[in-house]
C-alpha cells in the first residue's frame, strides 16, 4: 500500500516541484532556501499521505505546504534581523492569515501576463552566470524534479560531485545577485538562447551518450522534451522556442528505431521508418509550421528543426530531399557558424551531390582544431571513403573513431565497420606521416 502512495507522491513531485519552487522563490528570493522549503513540503507529503491518504488535489497540498512553510521562514527573518517592515509585502503575498486553495492560486497564475514564477524559475536555473554543467544539473533538479541521486546516474557523474555543483551554482546566483524575473529586451534574446542551448545539451546526452554501456538514455530525452514544450507553452510567441520543441519532438520520433533488439545502435539509412513516431513527428511538424508564422528569418534552431523534417516528410532515404537540406545546412552554417554543422553540411552534400563532394565539404575539417578527437568527424570521413572505394583509408578512419570515442556502443559499432573492410591491405604509410 505504501508503495502505491510513495510512487504517487513522485509523480507528483516531478510534475509540480518546478512550480512550487518557483512559487516560493518568488516570496524568500533565495533559492537555496526556496529549495530547502519545497523539499519540507516533500518531506511531509511522505510523512502524512501514507497515514491520511492521497489529498485530493496532491499538487496544491505541496503548494500550500510550501508557502505556508515561507511565510514561517519569513516571519522567523523578521524577527532574527528586525527587518518586520521590510518584508511585510511578503507577507501579505502570502496572505498570513490563511492559506490559498486551488482556486485562488489558478486565479493568481492567470493573472499573471507571462506565466510569471515558472518562466523566472527557468531563465534562473540557466543563467549565462554558471558553467554548462552547473545549468544542466540545476535545470535537471528544479524543473526536472530529479533527486541528486537520480541526475548523477543520468550524466554519469557521482552523487557528490552533482551535490557540489548544484550547492556551488546556488551560491553563485545568490553572491552574483542573480535577480528572480523574467528579462526583457535585448537582454531576453540573450538569456533565452542559454535555455535552449541547455533543454538541448540535455537532450544531446540522452539521445547519444558521450560515454557509458548505453547509447541512449532516454530519460534524459524525455525530460530534456518536456522542458522543451512547457518553454513553449509559456513563451509561444517565441520562434526559437518552438523551434526546439519542434527539433526534440522530430528527433525523439527515432528513438524505438535507433537501436536493435540487442541495444545496439542502427543507424539512419538501416532504421525501418514504421517504427518512427508519427504522433511526436506531428507534433513536431506542428510546432515548426507556428514558429515559421511568426518569422520568415529563421533562427538556428527553426532551421535543424527543418532539416529534421526532411528526414521525418521522406518514405525513404533515397527519396529524402538532400538538396534542400544541403541548403538548410548552409544557412545554418551562416548563421550560427560551427565545425560540427559543416560536418553534418559534408554528409548532406554527399549525399546529394555524391561522396567525392561530401569529401570535398569535409576535407578542411580534418585541420580543425575543435574536432581533433571528435570521433564523428573520423566516422563519416570512413564512410564517404568507403562508397568511394578506399576502403584500407576507410578502415583506418573507423579504426580512428572507436579510438576517439567514450560511448561503448559507438565503439562497439565503429570497430565492426573496420573489420568489415579488414580483407584490404591497411594503406601504405605516406612520407609525411611520422
Amino acid at each position: 500500500m505504501h508503495s502505491a502512495v510513495h510512487q504517487r507522491i513522485a509523480a507528483t513531485w516531478r510534475l509540480e516541484s518546478a512550480q512550487v519552487v518557483a512559487a516560493v522563490m518568488r516570496r524568500v528570493r533565495d533559492l537555496g532556501v526556496a529549495e530547502d522549503i519545497a523539499q519540507d513540503a516533500l518531506v511531509a507529503a511522505l510523512e502524512h499521505w501514507p497515514k491520511d491518504g492521497i489529498p485530493d488535489k496532491p499538487g496544491a497540498w505541496l503548494m500550500r505546504t510550501a508557502l505556508n512553510r515561507a511565510l514561517d521562514h519569513l516571519r522567523q527573518r523578521a524577527t532574527r534581523e528586525g527587518h518586520e517592515a521590510d518584508i511585510a509585502a511578503d507577507l501579505v503575498a502570502l496572505q498570513a492569515d490563511r492559506a490559498p486553495d486551488v482556486a485562488e492560486l489558478v486565479d493568481a497564475a492567470r493573472r499573471d501576463p507571462i506565466g510569471d514564477d515558472l518562466l523566472r524559475l527557468v531563465f534562473t536555473a540557466c543563467h549565462p552566470v554558471l558553467s554548462a554543467d552547473a545549468r544542466v544539473a540545476l535545470t535537471l533538479k528544479l524543473l526536472g524534479g530529479l533527486s541528486t541521486h537520480e541526475i548523477a546516474r543520468a550524466v554519469l557523474q557521482t552523487e557528490s560531485t552533482v551535490a557540489q555543483r548544484i550547492v556551488r551554482a546556488q551560491r553563485t546566483l545568490r553572491d552574483a545577485g542573480v535577480p528572480f524575473e523574467l528579462p526583457h529586451g535585448p537582454a531576453l534574446a540573450e538569456r533565452l538562447g542559454s535555455v535552449l542551448e541547455v533543454i538541448y545539451l540535455i537532450f544531446n546526452e540522452g539521445y547519444t551518450a558521450t560515454r557509458g554501456s548505453d547509447w541512449m538514455r532516454p530519460a534524459l530525452c524525455d525530460e530534456a522534451l518536456r522542458l522543451a514544450r512547457v518553454l513553449a507553452d509559456l513563451m509561444p510567441r517565441e520562434p526559437e522556442a518552438l523551434g526546439l520543441q519542434a527539433l526534440l519532438e522530430i528527433q525523439a520520433s527515432r528513438s524505438a528505431a535507433r537501436t536493435d533488439a540487442q541495444g545496439r545502435p542502427v543507424l539512419l539509412e538501416q532504421q525501418d521508418r514504421a517504427r518512427w513516431d508519427r504522433l511526436l513527428i506531428r507534433r513536431g511538424l506542428d510546432a515548426l509550421s507556428r514558429a515559421d508564422l511568426i518569422t520568415e528569418s529563421p533562427g538556428p534552431y527553426q532551421l535543424q528543426a527543418a532539416i529534421a523534417a526532411c528526414h521525418a516528410s521522406a518514405a525513404s532515404v533515397e527519396s529524402t530531399d538532400w538538396a534542400r537540406m544541403a541548403a538548410l545546412y548552409a544557412e545554418l552554417a551562416r548563421l550560427a557558424p560551427s565545425p560540427v554543422v559543416e560536418l553534418n553540411r559534408a554528409v548532406a552534400v554527399s549525399r546529394h551531390a555524391g561522396p567525392a563532394a561530401g569529401l570535398a565539404v569535409l576535407a578542411p575539417l580534418l585541420h580543425e582544431p575543435a574536432l581533433a578527437r571528435y570521433p564523428w568527424l573520423s566516422a563519416v570521413c570512413g564512410d564517404l571513403l568507403q562508397q568511394l572505394g578506399r576502403r584500407a583509408e576507410a578502415r583506418e578512419a573507423f579504426e580512428r573513431a572507436a579510438s576517439l570515442t567514450q560511448n561503448e556502443a559507438d565503439q562497439a559499432l565503429m570497430r565492426e565497420r573496420a573489420e568489415a573492410l579488414r580483407d584490404t591491405p591497411a594503406h601504405p604509410p605516406r612520407a609525411d606521416r611520422a
